[in-house]
């Protein structure tokens, strides 16, 4: 669902800068409190998986295809806030190394595809969790339905936004009841990549999984007939539990990222996306504008001067997961390095 440049004009595009401008100077903050020594090195991971699951477009009708968004994936993994820059960072690297979504368009697409899905799914995943047994099952089938609304919420945000600033003169009507009917069913593939994704790393670290947290009660004894806590077991130090808990994990994450990118993306389908057919269909790519990065080295997911399409598409992926991994990693080591150092409230003084 990346949008153009040129489909919404310079005054709505200009308002969404503001909003998505606005949302991550938000997220930045909510950030620092949602990343601690295990999650933060696996924010950058998530970003490049989202990366790397985005260019494995999958058929959801005739002539039309659909990829992961990765809003819901995102919050749930990582927390709401780091969620929104997780999709953020991915949409920044996809419109200035690809072409992928115009640069005056970056607020539409951050309003759009970070900030609307993170919101509604994490709201639509928090309020099942409440409702639910606590259990295992109970989170993933949560990601399910949050994911799966989502997307169909993303179709109604762009509508929204083109009945504002569109620069084609095609009925809102029209433009609605396309775009939410073809995202519902991408929405069913966005739903089921976040359940088998978050399903996967709960069976491994549910202590990995924002979403999951107090979802496992303190382990209970029974002593002279009454349940008392289990004693804690002998401290480890943060640091060395740290690189413990993660390398295994983030290790396994890069690699099918990588690969996923850099060879199963291959074979994801050629049809256009859901809001590139609806445009092409209804006529809202009338005044669509040409990419102003179009001429870059690995515009169009490959690399230029390659001519074998698989090793210029599997080079420009591996590319883009490493540039993702790299950038992302980089800005939350920053945002927790500042909660590290934030100076701390007043405390007791020792008797």
């Amino acid at each position: 669902m990346h949008v153009p440049d040129g489909f919404i004009n310079a005054p709505v595009s200009a308002v969404t800068g503001v909003i998505a401008a606005g949302a991550i100077a938000v997220s930045l903050r909510g950030a620092r409190r949602e990343l601690d020594e295990r999650t933060a090195p696996l924010a950058g991971l998530v970003a490049a998986f989202i990366f790397s699951v985005q260019m494995l477009n999958f058929p959801v009708a005739a002539g039309t295809s659909g990829h992961l968004l990765g809003g819901a994936l995102a919050a749930i993994l990582v927390g709401p806030y780091t969620g929104v820059l997780c999709v953020s960072v991915v949409l920044l690297m996809q419109g200035i190394l690809f072409a992928d979504g115009g640069l005056t368009a970056l607020g539409v697409n951050i309003t759009d595809m970070a900030i609307v899905t993170t919101v509604v799914a994490y709201a639509v995943f928090r309020g099942l969790v409440k409702v639910l047994p606590r259990r295992r099952s109970s989170i993933t089938a949560a990601s399910f339905v949050a994911a799966l609304l989502s997307v169909p919420c993303a179709a109604l945000a762009f509508t929204a936004m083109y009945a504002l600033g569109g620069t084609t003169d095609v009925p809102v009507g029209k433009v609605l009841t396309a775009m939410v009917g073809v995202h519902v069913l991408i929405g069913i593939g966005e739903a089921a990549i976040t359940a088998l994704t978050v399903g996967a790393v709960i069976a491994v670290r549910p202590d990995l999984v924002h979403g999951a947290r107090g979802l496992t009660a303190p382990l209970k004894l029974r002593v002279g007939g009454e349940l008392v806590d289990a004693p804690a077991a002998e401290p480890v130090p943060a640091a060395a539990r740290s690189a413990r808990s993660t390398r295994k994990i983030w290790g396994i994450g890069l690699i099918t990222a990588l690969v996923l990118a850099g060879f199963v993306s291959f074979y994801a389908s050629a049809s256009p996306d859901g809001l590139e057919k609806v445009a092409h269909d209804k006529g809202i790519d009338a005044k669509e504008q040409p990419h102003r990065t179009g001429d870059s080295p690995l515009a169009g997911y490959g690399v230029k001067d390659i001519t074998d399409a698989r090793l210029s598409g599997g080079l420009a992926g591996l590319i883009g997961v490493g540039a993702t991994v790299v950038v992302g990693s980089g800005v939350f080591w920053v945002i927790r390095r500042r909660r590290t150092q934030a100076p701390a409230g007043p405390r007791a003084e020792a008797v």
